[in-house]
């Protein structure tokens, strides 16, 4: 029998990827409502008691909104928004992250997605931090381009309007919702600096994290040891350092392609992740998740 799936908020943008990539399966059958009713209390709750799986794609209040409203219901939830990542009743949904992530995330009843930014800035991070390659309270900065699909309708618009400027710089004053969870699963305790900004593209992104190499060994000891980490990884993988970063090189795929850039004789590295943000860096890690839960081909819609 097909497992059963609904999608909180498929009308998104998120929510209409992973529709497109399960949509076509014989395993997965969606449960839909009537789009005149998915604000619909009732018709909602009748839908979560249908599901196997519920997605979210909602804003965060929202997010916790539907979670209490399938208060008692045997379905289980992928989290798509920031509202449950740091919540220590949550499985963080970042496969690759940890040899027993998967079997976590197998077993769970709440997965929460990772962001975007924090998909790249934790796979960068996470294995150097926990070989001592990095400190945990080192001072860090991380700095991030993605595509203006990230931030929504209403930037959407404005770029499809051609309203937007060709690039910008935003949430400099340190807050960004993502920071919260970079550090708890990176395993940092001094918060990084972080400079996100925001491309003429509508998908991908690159995150980049430079590094002095004192105490770290060479550019080599940092891409083995990234290498090793992600070993037989079939969506994470450690490539040659490219001439030039594209930060649409992995679009449309669910994959994550890590280099590792600098000069050993000047000492200086910087760490960079390449990913499609709407791909693992949102609606192909959910369908990633989604599969893992329910017993499928990881790669399955992927």
């Amino acid at each position: 029998m097909a497992h059963k799936v609904f999608i909180d908020g498929e009308a998104g943008t998120t929510g209409l990827q992973i529709r497109d990539r399960l949509v076509g399966r014989d395993d997965i059958e969606l449960i839909q409502i009537d789009p005149a009713r998915r604000k619909d209390a009732d018709a909602r709750r009748d839908a979560f008691a249908s599901a196997d799986v519920a997605i979210l794609c909602l804003p965060d209040a929202a997010a916790k909104e539907a979670v209490a409203l399938a208060e008692g219901l045997p379905v289980r939830f992928i989290d798509a928004s920031t509202a449950h990542r740091v919540d220590p009743n949550w499985v963080f949904g970042f496969a690759e992250l940890t040899p027993n992530a998967r079997e976590a995330i197998a077993g769970a009843k709440l997965v929460s997605n990772p962001g975007c930014y924090s998909t790249g800035a934790i796979s960068l991070l996470a294995p150097l931090v926990r070989l001592g390659l990095i400190a945990p309270g080192e001072a860090l900065s991380i700095n991030a381009v993605s595509g203006y699909t990230g931030g929504g309708k209403e930037l959407i618009g404005e770029y499809e309007r051609g309203e937007a400027p060709p690039a910008f710089v935003y949430a400099l004053g340190q807050k960004h919702k993502h920071l919260p969870e970079i550090m708890k699963y990176a395993g940092l305790t001094a918060r990084p600096v972080f400079a996100p900004s925001v491309g003429n593209f509508a998908q991908g992104m690159a995150v980049q994290i430079p590094l002095h190499l004192e105490g770290r060994g060479n550019i080599g000891d940092l891409r083995k040891a990234l290498a090793e980490h992600y070993a037989g990884q079939q969506f994470v993988t450690v490539v040659d350092a490219p001439a030039r970063i594209v930060p649409t090189a992995v679009n449309d795929t669910n994959r994550l392609e890590i280099s590792v850039h600098g000069d050993d004789a000047i000492g200086c590295a910087v760490l960079v992740a390449v990913l499609d943000n709407l791909g693992k860096g949102a609606s192909g890690a959910a369908v990633q998740n989604l599969n893992i839960m329910l017993g499928a081909d990881e790669a399955a819609g992927l």
